[in-house]
């Protein structure tokens, strides 16, 4: 089941939240939202994010210089 969770906290901070996608597609379907409420701050990216189509994406990092 696909989501956008949005929190307010009690200083009016919000905190968008997508959940049950994968891929990019987070991003795309939640715009409309960013659009509204105004300037993104931060964003965190889940490890969903790095799935597309239900393959997973690894990513790798060197250990040495």
């Amino acid at each position: 089941m696909k989501e956008i969770v949005i929190e307010i906290s009690e200083n009016g901070d919000l905190k968008l939240e997508t959940r049950g996608f994968s891929g990019k597609t987070c991003i795309e379907e939640s715009q409309f939202v960013k659009d509204l409420l105004g300037n993104e701050i931060t964003r965190q990216l889940t490890p969903a994010y790095y799935k597309e189509n239900n393959k997973e994406v690894k990513m790798y990092l060197p250990l040495c210089g």
